[in-house]
C-alpha cells in the first residue's frame, strides 16, 4: 500500500508528471525522500531513486527562492542564480505554508501564524535529515555538502543569546529570508533535534574518507541548550520524535563511533513518562474527526523506531545495556502503533475533514508508518 500512497503523492503534487506550479511542503517532502530512498533500497527500481532525486531539485528550487506573489525574487540566500544552484539550501528552506508570511508592521495572529510561511528550525533539521539520506544511498557528496550548509545557516540565524541573561535561546519561527523572527519562543525540542542532527552529519559522512564537515562549535552551542532540560510531553508527534532521536544516538554509537547512550536512556525515559499521559488523555479513542493524523502516525514511527531498538539492544548487548528495562516496558505500546495504522487506513475514517485537510502529509507518513526503514535509519 505505502508505493500506491507515494506514487499517489507524486502525482497530487505535481511531482510526477513534474509540474511548472508544484504543490511543496518540507515537512512532508523530507519524509517523502526518505519514503522513496526506501523503496529504492527494498526493489532495485532506479525509478525510485530518480523520484526522490526529482522531488529534491523541486524543493530547492521552490522553497529555497521567494514566493511566486513576493514582490523579491530568486534565492532566498542572495545568490546568483548560477551560485544558487550550486548552494541552494544556504539560505535556508521556506515552510510551504498557504498564506505569505506575517510583514514586519502587521499584527501577530496566533490561529493565523500557524498559515503562514516563513522557516521552522525542526522542518529545517528533517531536511537535513532527508539529505543525508541521499548521500548515503548514492554516495554523492553535494548531498551532504547541502545539509552541512544548511546546518551552519540554520544554527546561526535561529540560535541566539538572551538579551536578559545571555544564555543561549532558539527563535521558534523566523521570515523567510531569516532576517527576523516571527514566533520568538523556543519549540521545547528544537535544542535536541538540532544536536542530534548536527552529530549525525558531523560523524556519519555519506562513504568512508569523505571530508568531515566543521560542525563542533555549533554541536557545542546545542549541547549547552540541551543541558539540564526534560523532554517529556503528551504531543503525540513529540513523544515519537524523542523515540526516534533515541534510536537515532544508539545508531551513532553503533554505527559511526559516536556513543551517546546516556542522552538516549534520557529520552526513552522521558518518552515513557510521555506516553503514560498521552494513554491518560484518551485522544486515541476519539472519533477521527477530533483526532490529527499525521500526529499520531509521528508516534506510531516512533514506537516503530523502538522495535528497532529493541532488537539492537538484544542482538549487540545481551540484555545488559541500561536502556533495556525502559525499552521492554516501551514496547509494551507498540499495540498502540498497531490500532493508529489500522483505525486512519478505515476509508470510513479517511473520510474525515482531519484527513482530507492535511492528505499529502498525512498519506506521506502513513507511507512512513508502513515502511519505516527509509526514514529511521541514519
Amino acid at each position: 500500500m505505502h508505493r500506491e500512497l507515494m506514487l499517489d503523492f507524486a502525482r497530487r503534487t505535481g511531482l510526477s508528471p513534474a509540474s511548472s506550479a508544484p504543490r511543496r511542503y518540507l515537512w512532508t517532502d523530507a519524509f517523502a525522500v526518505c519514503n522513496l530512498l526506501g523503496l529504492y533500497r527494498d526493489s532495485g527500481d532506479d525509478s525510485w531513486l530518480g523520484l526522490a532525486r526529482s522531488l529534491v531539485d523541486q524543493v530547492h528550487h521552490t522553497l529555497g527562492r521567494f514566493r511566486p506573489d513576493d514582490e523579491r525574487r530568486g534565492w532566498i540566500s542572495g545568490l546568483s542564480d548560477r551560485e544558487g544552484e550550486r548552494h541552494p539550501t544556504i539560505g535556508g528552506l521556506r515552510i510551504g505554508k498557504s498564506l505569505a508570511e506575517r510583514g514586519p508592521d502587521q499584527p501577530y495572529d496566533e490561529a493565523l501564524e500557524w498559515d503562514r510561511d516563513g522557516q521552522y528550525f525542526h522542518y529545517l533539521t528533517k531536511w537535513m535529515h532527508a539529505l543525508h539520506r541521499m548521500g548515503r544511498v548514492t554516495g554523492e557528496a553535494d548531498y551532504h555538502r547541502w545539509a552541512v550548509e544548511l546546518a551552519h545557516t540554520a544554527c546561526d540565524r535561529f540560535v541566539h543569546r538572551s538579551p536578559v541573561d545571555g544564555r543561549w535561546r532558539m527563535y521558534w519561527k523566523m521570515s523567510t529570508d531569516l532576517t527576523r523572527p516571527l514566533v520568538p519562543s523556543m519549540g521545547q525540542h528544537d535544542p535536541l533535534d538540532g544536536y542530534v542532527t548536527l552529530n549525525q552529519l558531523q560523524h556519519c559522512p555519506p562513504e568512508a574518507g569523505a571530508e568531515v564537515p566543521d560542525l563542533a562549535p555549533q554541536i557545542a552551542r546545542f549541547g549547552q541548550l540541551c543541558a539540564g532540560q526534560r523532554w517529556a510531553t503528551d504531543d503525540a508527534l513529540g513523544i515519537g520524535g524523542l523515540l526516534w532521536d533515541a534510536w537515532r544516538l544508539v545508531q551513532l554509537g553503533s554505527r559511526c563511533g559516536h556513543p551517546e547512550g546516556e542522552l538516549a536512556g534520557h529520552l526513552l525515559q522521558d518518552a515513557l513518562a510521555g506516553l503514560r499521559a498521552f494513554s491518560g488523555t484518551g485522544e486515541a479513542r476519539l472519533p477521527a474527526a477530533y483526532r490529527l493524523p499525521f500526529r499520531e502516525f509521528g508516534l506510531a514511527i516512533g514506537l516503530a523506531a523502538v522495535e528497532r531498538l529493541h532488537r539492537h539492544l538484544e542482538r549487540d548487548d545481551g540484555g545488559t545495556t541500561s536502556p533495556q528495562g525502559v525499552v521492554g516496558v516501551l514496547m509494551g505500546y507498540r499495540v498502540l502503533a498497531v490500532e493508529i495504522e489500522q483505525f486512519w487506513s478505515d476509508p470510513g475514517n479517511q473520510a474525515a475533514a482531519t484527513w482530507r485537510e492535511h492528505l499529502d502529509i498525512n498519506a506521506v507518513m502513513l507511507a512512513t508508518l508502513q515502511a519505516p526503514e527509509g526514514f529511521l535509519t541514519i
